[in-house]
């Protein structure tokens, strides 16, 4: 069984890594726009404007899901004990 400690750091690391990765999602999807609509065209009929709603929706629902699978969990941990 876990203790509280060790769960309070696995979902602080967790936390730490999602955003992480949340964050390189956005930095690419803005600084390589262009190049990731083309690469994503090759195989995809979506215009600029489905490209975007996706990337939108997901980076939205992937932040949604690190805020109550991980953060608010580590939050109550750090009230609680």
């Amino acid at each position: 069984m876990m203790s509280v400690d060790l769960m309070r750091g696995f979902l602080g690391w967790c936390a730490i890594i999602n955003m992480g990765v949340f964050l390189w999602w956005f930095l690419f999807y803005m600084l390589a726009h262009d190049w990731l609509y083309a690469f994503h065209g090759k195989w995809f009929k979506l215009s600029q404007e489905q490209f975007d709603g996706i990337h939108y929706a997901g980076m939205a629902a992937y932040k949604i899901a690190i805020w109550l699978f991980v953060i608010i969990p580590y939050l109550a941990l750090r009230i609680v004990a």
